[in-house]
């Protein structure tokens, strides 16, 4: 949203979503941590939503309503544990460690 942080939400009872398009990039950033793994940090965005003008500059104001969606590229070996199956999970050969 534009405006100042920490100013007023705007009202979103009028608000209504505008479509977009994608310009430049995917909204990907890998990361490395203090730690030695790698991120990889997408934003989804769900909807845009335009809510009246900013009454001090009178600029049209945006809600972006995202997600972020976080994969783990590489880990250092030191960090690993094994995995800890519970219950049904130790016995179900369907499950799947990690994610793909």
């Amino acid at each position: 949203m534009m405006g100042a942080p920490g100013g007023p939400m705007p009202d979103l009872s009028n608000a209504e979503i505008v479509d977009y398009s994608v310009i430049e990039g995917d909204g990907r950033v890998r990361l490395k941590l203090k730690d030695g793994s790698i991120i990889e940090v997408k934003l989804e965005i769900m909807n845009i939503l335009r809510a009246g003008n900013d009454p001090n500059t009178g600029l049209p104001a945006y809600v972006v309503q995202s997600a972020p969606m976080i994969r783990l590229v590489e880990s250092p070996k030191e960090l690993r544990k094994p995995p800890v199956r519970t219950g049904s999970q130790a016995h179900d050969g369907k499950s799947i460690p990690g994610f793909g």
